[in-house]
């Protein structure tokens, strides 16, 4: 029987990312100019506020969201992500941190989450309505485990709105993102950056930063607001789940 479309994307995440954990965290920052982890930051500024006592991190991959929610927060935090081999780094990188006891990490799709309605006061999700056939739907499946007043911020890749700072993105991307990508990280980086740039452009072609918006509200999301990050290579969303 033929893989669905839900099921096509999920494989193909677990196959490119499944090479990367072991220089992932580093890479990124590299390959980011550093803006990865501030954008982690100010995703993470918007839970810190009001964690509650459980927090659930999906497409958590190496666990670097994971860790910043345990260290800025008493909250008991969670994450799940499809590739196992992410996991199995991020249960490295929660152990070197001291953090074992704060965090738990297991395999899981944002699609269909493993876990009651209302199970979490607060939920973060990064990089992930790319890499899901209906992120609408996604979205309305993040809500259900979502506790009714609870806090839900993500972190995505944007599309910078200025001409210039969109032509010079669209070089970076193009070029200069998967050569640095094979110079430093060697051929699976380079299959990585050459993917990324292309994704996000028809990502944003087929969905706007105001349909996301929208789609966050109909999902059940209210107090929706979003915040552009480095000239608009970076998009962090917030949201409090409906009724509280």
């Amino acid at each position: 029987m033929p893989l669905s479309i839900s099921a096509e994307r999920n494989s193909f995440a677990k196959d490119l990312f499944a090479p990367l954990p072991a220089r992932y965290d580093r890479l990124a920052e590299v390959l980011s100019f550093g803006q990865n982890g501030r954008w982690r930051r100010a995703m993470v500024d918007q839970i810190a506020r009001a964690p509650g006592e459980t927090v659930l991190d999906v497409a958590s991959g190496t666990a670097g969201v994971a860790i910043q929610l345990a260290r800025r927060t008493t909250a008991r935090v969670v994450g799940v992500d499809l590739t196992e081999q992410m996991l199995r780094q991020g249960n490295t990188n929660v152990a070197r941190a001291g953090l074992a006891r704060q965090i738990g990490l297991a395999a899981g799709r944002a699609e269909q989450l493993p876990f009651r309605d209302a199970t979490f006061d607060a939920l973060t999700f990064t990089y992930l309505l790319r890499y899901v056939d209906d992120p609408k739907a996604t979205l309305a499946e993040l809500a259900r485990v979502v506790k009714p007043g609870g806090q839900v911020a993500s972190l995505e890749f944007c599309v910078p709105p200025s001409p210039i700072w969109r032509a010079a993105w669209w070089v970076y991307t193009r070029a200069v993102l998967p050569l640095g990508g094979l110079v430093s990280g060697g051929r699976e980086w380079f299959v990585v950056g050459r993917f990324l740039g292309p994704n996000i452009s028809r990502h944003y072609r087929k969905y706007s930063v105001s349909w996301t918006e929208q789609a966050w509200r109909d999902a059940g999301f209210t107090d929706v607001g979003s915040m552009l990050m480095s000239l608009g290579g970076g998009l962090v969303m917030w949201g409090t789940r409906s009724g509280g």
